[in-house]
This record gives structure tokens, C-alpha cells and sequence, in this order.
């Protein structure tokens, strides 16, 4: 092993860049849906070892530091390249107007993450020395720019290193109490640890340091889902609430033809009126992100013939366009709206994290002369809501409505989350077809679950729907490209409490292990000296 160490360490020009490149795309194969964390064993510490190769300490302050970025910088493009390649199918819905801009979704998108990863790597960099020490640095500077993507440019904290470390709820269960940011310095640095047994000190230490926290971590998770409240039944009927989620899979192509509206219209209340196979009324039924194809508000018929199947009692959540203002001064948002058995529209909430080139076009004024749109039907596309609000609504828990990928912002809307006994995210994957992105929206929701102590509705025009519990354990779901409705009952008012200090934990941790690795690195670099 110290061989093969030595020629990694050795490696240089595209030789160097390629193999950074291939155990970043490798590490994709622990993302869902194929779930494999074991690959990123190999992945990060083969980074390390690339980066020995440039941990000279000597020279001038760029020459040292650039040569880290640019190994950072193609094992993140690989990372992100092989993981979000399924971006680009969105822009084929309609290929006519939007085909040209797919090397922004597979080029152009993993570039810009893949430099997060290679400040990552530069900035552990300033502070690399032998063994140990390097690790703690990795880890740490990783799980300071997975922090920062969580917000700047708006945030996109897709595929973070921490998601390769909890493929199943087992694993999820320390997420409330370090946080996502927790979570990523701790997954770096356990992945990382490998790298130790081609050295000869600190062997021991490292495999034993790689043991313990992977036990930990699982040991704690059982006790977690051990003590946990049993989701599948309560004793008490009032604490759970009868749901329907009506999963349409309605094709993103057909979605907004004029000519299929009506039939998309009347599917939804197919499934809706549908007799349920445990005999048990629904109170609460779900559709999906703007499942109407109409803005509801201004169609007094639709909301009619949502009255007619609705059953005394039965209230509709439901994803939907909404207007404010007339004519050349409406603004429109992508909104969840509540509607009760008369038809009439009795609360709702605006969705706050937009989706860039999806739903607006940042810097529109500048971009628009390149030819760049949104990928919304919407003239100048959707308007961001004022702020994240509850929907309470007679005899119904109050619910958080996260829209989309408003679900994969660990602290979005985190301070409504103890007012909520329920999260309900509402989505169209249709865009990316039967590509890994839906698995992956998933997870990252079942993140959310976990983070809030809440348990979370998810209803998805194409897949995946279901319910996930307050521990992340999936009660139940439809999948991807079924047309169905799903009957089950959620749990409520859970016994847990989110912890809001959960990223001050995790940043603090994050600053232990820069602690750790100065101190470790300290005698190194003296030597150097």
C-alpha cells in the first residue's frame, strides 16, 4: 500500500488531474440511488495523497496554494459532474427554446460547485503537514465551504459529502444535534482516515479513530430508533391525521399543453374522489407542485368541481400558481394554497427560495441579451414570497409548506419549525425523468425530516411521495412514475423538539478540528523550519 501511496504522491500534470477527477466522479456511486459509501474510502484518501504531492512547504504562497485548488477543483467537477448530470434533461422539456443551455446544467453548474471543493482543498492546504493533522484540515475546510453553498449565490447544497455518510436512517440519527455542517466535517474526516494506513505513524490511532466513530455513529442510531416513538401505530387516535397523496405523474411535456389541461384537471380529482382501499375518509389530501394547470385563483369553475369531490370535513393542499394584481402588473408565485369542501380558498403560502434559471433569471437585465430564460411558462417567471409562513387551517395541525428544493436548506424556514407539527413538501421532478435527481431530492428530504423532528408529507407530480417520520423512516411512498393515490396516516404532534443550536454545534466543531490540525501540524512545520 505504501507503493501505490508513493506513486499517487508522485503523480503530475494530467496524470494528477485525471486521477482527481475519477475518485471525485467515483465518490457520485454514494449518492442515492445506488447508496455506495465505501467508494468515497477510496476517494478522499486518494485526494490527500494528490495533495502530498504539492505539500512541499517551500516556495511561494500561490505556487503552493494553486496546485491544491486545481486538485480540488477536478475532484469536485467530477463529484458534481457524475452526480448532477441528470440537470440537463430539464432543459429537453421543451428543446426547441432551451436545448442549447444544457452545458449550463452539466458543464457550466458543476464548475462552479467544483470550486467550493477546490478552496477546500487550497485552504487545507495552508495548514498541510504530515499525517494526522491533514485530515482534521481537510475535513474542516470541507465542512466550511459545504457550509457556505448551503447560501452563497443564493445556496445549492446538492450532494454534499455528508449525504455519502448517511444512506439510510440508521445513520441520519446525529443530524439534529451537529447539523448538515457537523455532518460534513465529521464524513470527510472518517472518509479521509484510510489515508493514514500508508503511512507508519499514527496507523494505529487512525484505524482505531475510523472504528470507533463509524460505531458511534451506528450504535447511536439504534439507540435513537429504538427509543423512538413507533410511527406505524399509536395507541391514540387523535394523534394522527388520515392523509391521501395524489401522485398524477403527469408528463413535464403535457404539463402546460393547452390542449391537456383539462384532462391533467380531471386526473387529479380521479385520484382524489377515488374510494380508499382501508375504507377510511382522508381529511387531509395533497397534490404536488402547481398541479392545477391554471391560476386557481381566477378559476371559479375548477375550484367548483374541487368542491364536488371533496367530502364534507376533507380539506385540499395543493401546489398552485398564484396571482396578485392585474393585467401588465400581475406578479406571480408558486404558492401551496388550502381549500375546503365548498371550493373556497381558505389559507396558503408563497414558496421563498426560488429556484435560479428554473423559476426567475438572476441578473435578468444582463443574462436575457445571451438569450437566457427561465425555464417557467410564466412571463418574467415567479416572484418570491415576502417570507416563510405556517398554514393553519381548521381541524389541521399546522404545517410548514416547503416547496421544491426549498427541502434541501437545512435551516430554511428553521425557526418556524417548533410552531410545526408537520412538514409538507410539495415537488415536480417531472423535469428530470427517471434520472438519479429524484432519489436524491428525496434523501435530501428525508434530511429535513430529521433536522426538524417533524414528520414530513412529500407529493410529487412524478415521484417520489410519501411519508417520512420525525426519525427519517419512510412509513410509506409511491414510486417514481406511478400514477397513484396513497392513503396512510401521518403521525402528529411528535414528542421531539428540533434543536435550533444545531449549526452552532456543527461550526463549532468545525472549528475544533481547525483547533486540532494547527496543533498537530505545528511540529511538522517547525521541523521545516
Amino acid at each position: 500500500m505504501e507503493d501505490l501511496a508513493g506513486r499517487i504522491v508522485l503523480l503530475s500534470g494530467w496524470r494528477r488531474h485525471g486521477l482527481a477527477l475519477f475518485v471525485g466522479a467515483l465518490g457520485s456511486f454514494a449518492q442515492a440511488p445506488y447508496d455506495f459509501p465505501f467508494v468515497c474510502f477510496i476517494s478522499f484518501p486518494v485526494l490527500i495523497l494528490l495533495l502530498d504531492g504539492v505539500a512541499d512547504g517551500g516556495g511561494a504562497f500561490s505556487a503552493r496554494i494553486m496546485p491544491a485548488f486545481s486538485i480540488g477543483f477536478w475532484f469536485g467537477f467530477g463529484w458534481f459532474a457524475a452526480t448532477l448530470w441528470w440537470v440537463g434533461a430539464a432543459f429537453f422539456v421543451e428543446a426547441d427554446l432551451h436545448a442549447w443551455m444544457v452545458p449550463i446544467g452539466v458543464i457550466v453548474l458543476p464548475a462552479i460547485l467544483a470550486c467550493f471543493y477546490g478552496a477546500a482543498a487550497a485552504l487545507a492546504r495552508v495548514v498541510w503537514a504530515d499525517d494526522l493533522g491533514r485530515v482534521f484540515a481537510l475535513a474542516a475546510s470541507f465542512g466550511m465551504m459545504e457550509w457556505l453553498r448551503t447560501f452563497l449565490f443564493t445556496g445549492f447544497p446538492w450532494a454534499p459529502v455528508a449525504a455519502a455518510a448517511m444512506p439510510v436512517p440508521l445513520l441520519m440519527q446525529p443530524l439534529p444535534f451537529v447539523g448538515m455542517v457537523g455532518m460534513n466535517v465529521l464524513a470527510t474526516f472518517v472518509f479521509g482516515l484510510p489515508v493514514l494506513l500508508a503511512g507508519t505513524r499514527w496507523r494505529r490511532a487512525g484505524l482505531s479513530l475510523l472504528v470507533l466513530l463509524i460505531a458511534s455513529q451506528i450504535g447511536f442510531g439504534a439507540w435513537r430508533l429504538i427509543v423512538a416513538p413507533d410511527s406505524t401505530g399509536p395507541d391514540n387516535e387523535n394523534d394522527r391525521l388520515a392523509v391521501r397523496i395524489v401522485q398524477p405523474a403527469i408528463a413535464q411535456t403535457e404539463k402546460w399543453d393547452d390542449d391537456t389541461r383539462t384532462a391533467i384537471f380531471e386526473r387529479h380529482l380521479e385520484l382524489t374522489e377515488a374510494p380508499a382501499e382501508n375504507g377510511e375518509l382522508p381529511q387531509l389530501i395533497v397534490w404536488p407542485e402547481t398541479a392545477t394547470p391554471w391560476v386557481l385563483t381566477r378559476q371559479p369553475l375548477a375550484l367548483l368541481a374541487i368542491a364536488r369531490v371533496l367530502q364534507p370535513g376533507q380539506t385540499l393542499l395543493t401546489g398552485s400558481v398564484r396571482a396578485y394584481g392585474e393585467g401588465a402588473a400581475t406578479r406571480y408565485t408558486n404558492a401551496v394554497l388550502g381549500i375546503d369542501d365548498t371550493g373556497t380558498i381558505i389559507g396558503g403560502a408563497d414558496k421563498v427560495h426560488l429556484v435560479p434559471l428554473g423559476e426567475y433569471l438572476p441578473l435578468a437585465d444582463l443574462l436575457s441579451r445571451f438569450g437566457l430564460t427561465e425555464l417557467a411558462v410564466l412571463p418574467g417567471g415567479f416572484e418570491a414570497g415576502a417570507r416563510h409562513e405556517l398554514i393553519e387551517l381548521p381541524g389541521l395541525p399546522a404545517i410548514l409548506p416547503l416547496i421544491c428544493y426549498e427541502t434541501i436548506f437545512p435551516q430554511e424556514a428553521a425557526e418556524l419549525e417548533g410552531d410545526a407539527e408537520l412538514i409538507l413538501n410539495v415537488t415536480n421532478d417531472a423535469w428530470f425523468g427517471d434520472t438519479p435527481g429524484p432519489a436524491q431530492h428525496f434523501r435530501l428530504a428525508q434530511y429535513r425530516a430529521v433536522l426538524a423532528a417533524r414528520p414530513m408529507i412529500r407529493a410529487a407530480n412524478s415521484g417520489i411521495s410519501g411519508v417520512i417520520d420525525a426519525r427519517g423512516r419512510v412509513l410509506s411512498g409511491l414510486a417514481l412514475g406511478t400514477s397513484a393515490m396513497l392513503d396512510i396516516d401521518v403521525p402528529r404532534s411528535p414528542d421531539l423538539q428540533p434543536m435550533r443550536s444545531r449549526s452552532t454545534i456543527g461550526i463549532s466543531l468545525m472549528v475544533v478540528f481547525w483547533i486540532l490540525a494547527l496543533l498537530l501540524t505545528l511540529p511538522s512545520r517547525r521541523a521545516l523550519d
